[in-house]
């Protein structure tokens, strides 16, 4: 079983365009989103169109919820919170109430479990909570807010934008990245490729390079509110 795990699109169509390319020369046999599919990009009416006709599994993120019911206090910084509430205007404007409740049913976990003599544990952030950020380096939040499943042999997560894979107490632990908004440093599309056969598994983090001149592009002559921010974020892989 070869199982494509993507996560963190946030509506850059053509990062998402060029991982599923990627994906499909891996020839993989089930692709699994792990959400943040369209908000805070310039095409998230066409990223969610492309979602929905790839039989992949979905689950919801943080920034689907807000797309959904806005932000709550406390969620989003104070000083950015007019500019999120901008953004989030534009991009319901882009799309309707049949997007909305489809990102409003996702659920907010997966575990797969197809024979194949391991278990995964997938989710936005973690399996309590769509928001709560769990790092790298974070060994106690690891083991308390990730690996709540003991049955999991492999757990995996989005929401950072940082990929990595670590080992602990005998299992794995691997964060896909982002394919639209990349924080690492490395601004390339990252996502995960888990082969699992027999017990055992093989984890690849692949980084997929795209027209982020063009998604740019896009952004300005979309209107979009925060073109100013988010470009450098596309260009250089830093958090805005």
């Amino acid at each position: 079983m070869r199982i494509a795990f993507l996560s963190d699109i946030h509506g850059n169509a053509t990062a998402l365009e060029a991982v599923l390319q990627d994906v499909r020369q891996q020839q993989v046999d089930k692709i699994c989103i792990l959400g943040d599919l369209c908000f805070r990009g310039p095409e998230p009416k066409r990223v969610l169109e492309t979602v929905q006709s790839l039989n992949a599994k979905v689950i919801k993120g943080n920034a689907d919820e807000w797309l959904v019911r806005g932000f709550k206090e406390g969620e989003v910084p104070k000083q950015t919170l007019d500019m999120m509430n901008q953004e989030r205007d534009w991009t319901l404007k882009r799309l309707n109430q049949s997007d909305l409740d489809f990102l409003d049913q996702l659920p907010t976990e997966l575990v797969l479990d197809e024979g194949v003599d391991t278990i995964i544990h997938a989710f936005h952030a973690t399996p309590t909570s769509l928001f709560d950020v769990v790092l790298p380096d974070e060994t106690d939040k690891i083991e308390n807010n990730l690996m709540q499943r003991d049955d999991a042999d492999l757990y995996v997560y989005g929401h950072i934008h940082h990929p990595y894979i670590r080992s602990m107490h005998g299992k794995n632990i691997v964060n896909v990245g982002s394919v639209g908004l990349p924080f690492d440093g490395h601004p390339l599309a990252s996502y995960l490729v888990a082969d699992v056969e027999e017990g055992r598994h093989r984890l690849h983090l692949n980084r997929v390079p795209y027209n982020r001149e063009h998604v740019v592009e896009i952004y300005k002559q979309a209107g979009y509110p925060n073109t100013q921010t988010m470009a450098p974020v596309i260009f250089y892989g830093v958090r805005p």
